[in-house]
């Protein structure tokens, strides 16, 4: 049987568990009150922290959710993505609009990678 990993380990939640070759990330967030781009570009940054952490990286992402405030800001955010993520590497992906942990959360993303 696979040994249970669990990265950033907190009272609440872990920051990410890997089972069985895959990794489940938490939903990360931004600077509380900053843009939408700026939040998307923190996000991203903590993804790449925390694939990195648990030994993958961005072209092993299987799917992605991402979680806006208000999905008028839809290409504001989609314009960091399309920055970030590698051609030839897009992973399953599902946008909504939902109410965040609180009003100055504008974006959430949540990744499943496949390890090393």
């Amino acid at each position: 049987m696979s040994e249970i990993k669990r990265i950033g380990v907190g009272a609440r939640m872990s920051e990410a568990v890997a089972y069985n070759g895959i990794v489940w990330l938490a939903g990360q967030v931004g600077t509380p009150g900053a843009s939408v781009e700026q939040q998307t570009k923190d996000c991203l940054a903590e993804v790449d922290r925390i694939l990195a952490e648990a030994g993958t990286d961005k072209t092993r992402i299987l799917s992605t959710q991402i979680w806006l405030a208000d999905m008028a800001s839809f290409a504001e955010m989609n314009k960091v993505w399309d920055a970030w993520v590698p051609a030839g590497h897009t992973p399953a992906r599902a946008t909504g609009e939902a109410k965040l942990a609180t009003p100055e959360y504008l974006v959430e993303i949540i990744v499943t990678a496949a390890l090393n």
